[in-house]
């Protein structure tokens, strides 16, 4: 799969437009980028537990 070029994000664009409406679209947006941002955090979160999990090892 390549990447998603400006002619392809544009048609996406307008394709959500015409679904949804510009009134549901801004609360799509806020939804999806609240969910990108807890999981970018729940995945932070992953890393710093292995880091303790060597750490411990480490210790015996």
């Amino acid at each position: 799969m390549g990447r998603i070029g400006i002619g392809e994000l544009i048609l996406v664009l307008v394709i959500a437009l015409v679904i949804f409406g510009p009134s549901k679209l801004p609360e799509m947006g806020k939804a999806i980028g609240k969910g990108l941002r807890e999981f970018k955090n729940a995945t932070k979160g992953l890393d710093s537990d292995d880091e303790v999990v060597a750490t411990k090892n480490e210790e015996k």
